[in-house]
C-alpha cells in the first residue's frame, strides 16, 4: 500500500475517530496537523482534484464564523478567491482529509475514507 496522510485536527472529535479507524485497520498514517503546518495554494488545488466533490465549497466548512465574516458564501465569490481564504485561514478546510493511492476523502462520516485504502 501507499503512504497514507491524514490532514488532522487533534480537539475534532470525527477527525480522531477517523485516525483511530485509520490505526484499527493497521495503518499508520502520516500526521499533518493542518492547523499547524498549513497547506499551501498548489497543495490545496491538488487536494481538490484528489477529493470526490463537485466544488470547492464542498471541501471547506461553510458554518465556520470566518466564512461567514469573509462574505464566502456569495455566488460571485470565484474558486481562486475560496482556494486564497482556505490558504489564509487553515480552519476552513473540511476536516479530517486522508489522503492515500493518489486520491483523498474527507472523512465524514469516518467510514468514508475506507474506499481509498
Amino acid at each position: 500500500m501507499s503512504s497514507v496522510t491524514i490532514l488532522h485536527n487533534p480537539r475534532c472529535s470525527k477527525s480522531r475517530q477517523t485516525l483511530a479507524l485509520l490505526q484499527e485497520k493497521g495503518i499508520s498514517p502520516t500526521v499533518v496537523e493542518y492547523l499547524k503546518t498549513p497547506l499551501s495554494l498548489a497543495e490545496l488545488n491538488t487536494l481538490f482534484g484528489q477529493l470526490n466533490v463537485d466544488t470547492v465549497r464542498d471541501m471547506m466548512r461553510t458554518k465556520e464564523d470566518a466564512y461567514k465574516a469573509m462574505g464566502l458564501g456569495a455566488k460571485e465569490t470565484t474558486d481562486e478567491q475560496l482556494f486564497a481564504a482556505m490558504v489564509e485561514n487553515p480552519k476552513l478546510l473540511e476536516r479530517p482529509v486522508v489522503i492515500a493511492n493518489n486520491a483523498a476523502r474527507i472523512g465524514r462520516p469516518p467510514e468514508a475514507v475506507l474506499d481509498i485504502l
